[in-house]
C-alpha cells in the first residue's frame, strides 16, 4: 500500500478548507444564489476606447441655451453611427434640445460644465410608441433615448437638465381643474429612456429637473448606474412623478454610489399592470437587482415595489444612508393586478424616514378592464436587518383579503418612533424576529432615557 506524502495531504486539506471558507463567505442574493462578479467589476468608462470623439461644437452646434438644436445633435449621432461608432462629446456650455436617439456603437460624454437642457415646450417632442406606467402606448420620448443597443454608455461630469418647471406648474394647474387627471394627462417627457438593451452604463453625471420620470429602463439586462446625482425639487414647486430610477422588467441591474433626491420614489420597480398583466409579452419581472452604497435625500420612498409591478425577485437594498425620505420600503399592492414580490432584502440602512415600512392596497387609477379580479397578491421571503433609523411611524402594514404577507424576517433593528404601531406586525404570517428593538419617543430630537416606560422591545 502506497502512503501519501503527509505534507501534501495537509496542504490538500488546507486548500479544501480555503475553498469552503470562500464559498461560505460569498455574497448571495436573497434566494441563496451567488451574486455574480459582474456586480463587483465596476470600472469607470474610458471614452478613449470607444472610438472617435465627435465634439458637438466642431459640427456647428452652438453654446446657446435659447436656440433648439435637436436636429444638429441628432445629425452628429447619425454621423458617428454611420462611421462605425464613437463618442458624442458635449463640451462646457448649455445646449437646448428635445429628443435625440442614440444608435449602436455611439456613446454620450458630458464634460465638466456641460449641460444638455430640455425644451419646456411639448410641441418640440415627437409622439412615438414607448413604455409608460406599465403600458406600451403612444407617448413622448425622453431627452436621451437608446433602444436595442449593446454597450451604450453615458458618462462624464456634466448635467442633463430636464428644465421641468413649466411642466410642473401645468400639471398642478391641471390637477386643480381636474383632480382625477392621470400622471400622463399632462404631456411631458422623461430625461433618459433605455429599452431592449444590454451592457449599459450611466455614470458620473447629474440628472435634474425632469418633467416626468427622471430615468427609465425597460426590458434591459446588465445595467449599471454608478456615481450619479439625480435631483428634482419638492419646493417651491413640487416636481410631480419625478422618480429617480424606474426599473421596468429588467434583470441584472446595479445602482451604486448614487445620491437620489426627488419628489417621488427614488427607486421604483415596475413591470406592468392590469388583471392579465402577467400574460402580456410587453410586461415582465425584475430579477437580480442590487442597490448599494447610496445616499437618499427627500423622496416618497427609497424603494417601492409598484405601482405597475408584477413579479420582483432577488432584490437587495443595502449599505445606504437616508435623510428625510417619506418611506424606506413601500409595497404597493394593486387589487387589479396579479403581483408577487419575493426574496427581497433590506440590510444596513441608517438615518431617518417618515415611515419605516409601508404596505397597503394601491387603488390609484384602479381598472379591471371588464375582467375578473386577479388572485390575491403576495409578498414573501422579505428580510430586513441591521437597521438604525428614527421615524414618525414604524410599521404601517395593512391587513387585507386582497394580499398576503408571509415569511418575513426582522433582525437587529434599532428604531426610534413617535408611533411604533407594532400591533400591525400581526398582519404578517410567519414573522421571525431577532434583536428587534422599537423605542417609542415623545419627539425625534429628544435623547432616549432607558428608564422611560415607553420603551417597546418587540423581542
Amino acid at each position: 500500500m502506497k502512503l501519501h506524502n503527509p505534507f501534501t495531504f495537509i496542504l490538500s486539506l488546507f486548500t479544501v478548507f480555503l475553498l469552503a471558507s470562500n464559498l461560505k463567505g460569498q455574497d448571495k442574493f436573497p434566494d441563496g444564489t451567488t451574486i455574480p462578479k459582474w456586480f463587483k467589476e465596476n470600472k469607470p468608462t474610458d471614452i478613449n476606447k470607444l472610438g472617435k470623439k465627435y465634439i458637438i461644437t466642431d459640427f456647428g452646434v452652438k453654446n446657446d441655451s435659447t436656440v433648439l438644436q435637436t436636429k444638429q445633435l441628432q445629425a452628429i449621432i447619425d454621423l458617428a453611427a454611420k462611421n462605425g461608432g464613437g463618442v458624442v462629446v458635449v463640451p462646457k456650455g448649455t445646449f437646448l434640445i428635445s429628443s435625440v436617439f442614440f444608435k449602436q456603437g455611439t456613446h454620450l460624454y458630458l464634460e465638466n460644465g456641460a449641460k444638455l437642457k430640455g425644451s419646456d415646450d411639448i410641441n418640440d417632442f415627437p409622439v412615438v410608441l414607448t413604455r409608460m406606467e406599465g403600458q406600451t402606448v403612444k407617448y413622448f420620448p425622453a431627452l436621451i433615448n437608446a433602444d436595442g443597443l449593446d454597450g451604450f454608455t453615458i458618462s462624464g461630469k456634466g448635467t442633463l437638465d430636464g428644465n421641468g418647471l413649466r411642466f410642473w406648474k401645468s400639471f398642478w394647474k391641471r390637477r386643480e381643474w381636474n383632480p382625477k387627471c392621470t400622471n400622463m394627462d399632462e404631456m411631458r417627457p422623461r430625461i433618459i429612456y433605455v429599452s431592449n438593451s444590454k451592457n449599459i452604463q450611466v455614470e458620473g453625471i447629474t440628472i435634474k429637473n425632469s418633467p416626468f420620470w427622471s430615468t427609465h429602463y425597460y426590458k434591459s439586462d446588465f445595467v449599471k448606474l454608478l456615481n450619479l446625482t439625480i435631483l428634482a425639487p419638492k419646493e417651491p414647486v413640487k416636481a410631480p412623478s419625478t422618480d429617480a430610477v424606474d426599473i421596468d422588467a429588467c434583470s441584472n441591474f446595479l445602482v451604486k454610489n448614487c445620491y437620489l433626491s426627488v419628489n417621488d420614489d427614488a427607486i421604483a420597480l415596475k413591470g406592468g399592470k392590469g388583471p392579465k398583466a402577467d400574460t402580456d409579452p410587453n410586461n415582465g419581472e425584475n430579477r437580480n437587482i442590487l442597490i448599494e452604497d447610496n445616499s437618499f435625500g427627500f423622496c416618497h420612498s427609497v424603494l417601492t415595489c409598484g405601482s405597475e409591478s408584477i413579479h420582483n425577485y432577488n432584490v437587495v437594498l443595502r449599505n445606504s444612508k437616508v435623510k428625510d425620505a417619506s418611506r424606506l420600503l413601500h409595497l404597493k399592492m394593486r387589487p387589479d393586478t396579479p403581483q408577487h414580490y419575493e426574496y427581497l432584502t433590506v440590510d444596513n440602512i441608517s438615518g431617518n424616514v417618515k415611515t419605516f415600512i409601508y404596505v397597503k392596497g394601491w387603488n390609484q387609477f384602479f381598472d379591471l378592464k371588464g375582467e375578473a379580479r386577479p388572485k390575491e397578491g403576495l409578498a414573501n421571503n422579505i428580510t430586513i436587518k441591521n437597521i438604525d433609523l428614527s421615524c414618525e411611524t414604524a410599521f404601517s402594514i395593512e391587513k387585507s383579503d386582497l394580499f398576503d404577507l408571509k415569511d418575513f424576517t426582522f433582525e437587529n433593528l434599532k428604531i426610534k418612533s413617535l408611533k411604533p404601531e407594532i400591533e400591525n406586525l400581526s398582519n404578517i404570517q410567519n414573522l421571525k424576529q431577532t434583536k428587534v428593538n422599537v423605542t417609542k419617543v415623545a419627539s425625534l430630537t429628544q435623547s432616549y432615557d432607558k428608564k422611560d416606560d415607553s420603551d417597546i422591545a418587540t423581542k
